[in-house]
């Protein structure tokens, strides 16, 4: 009786370990992210560049997946460009090759100036920056 009631807990158990099994594996490449930055200033002199120090950050790990940013300045007027010189058109898509990088915007107008930069994954994640400038009418002291 023993042997038997021995049997039936071992097939009960393995019974049990194989329902337990899968094989659908779950790979997570679809990670969210956001994009910090160090402070800017809020007013900016025609023709002064304000220095975007930013940094991607990824809530998961996933190294075939590729970044891109595009930017819209709704107010104002002005350049924004990177640290190797390339000068950024608005609404164009540009490659994120990078997780550290800086980011510089040059006024080119006497009024307050507004950029928007969306970042984007190859996953359809997106995360937004906004920067206002006002423009600083102050004169510099003459010695």
């Amino acid at each position: 009786m023993k042997k038997i009631a021995s049997y039936i807990v071992y097939t009960i158990l393995l019974a049990c370990i194989a329902c337990a099994c899968s094989d659908n594996l779950d790979i997570k490449q679809d990670y969210e992210f956001q994009v910090t930055h160090l402070p800017v200033p809020k007013k900016l002199k025609k023709g002064e560049v304000a220095e975007i120090r930013c940094q991607l950050e990824r809530s998961g790990r996933y190294e075939n997946i590729k970044y891109f940013f595009r930017y819209f300045q709704p107010d104002g007027i002005g350049e924004l460009k990177i640290d190797n010189g390339t000068i950024f058109l608005p609404n164009d898509y540009y490659d994120l090759d990078r997780e550290t990088f800086r980011l510089y915007y040059t006024s080119q107008s006497e009024e307050q100036q507004v950029i928007d930069i969306y970042f984007f994954d190859s996953f359809g994640n997106s995360f937004t920056l906004s920067f206002s400038f006002n423009n600083d009418n102050s004169k510099e002291e003459e010695e």
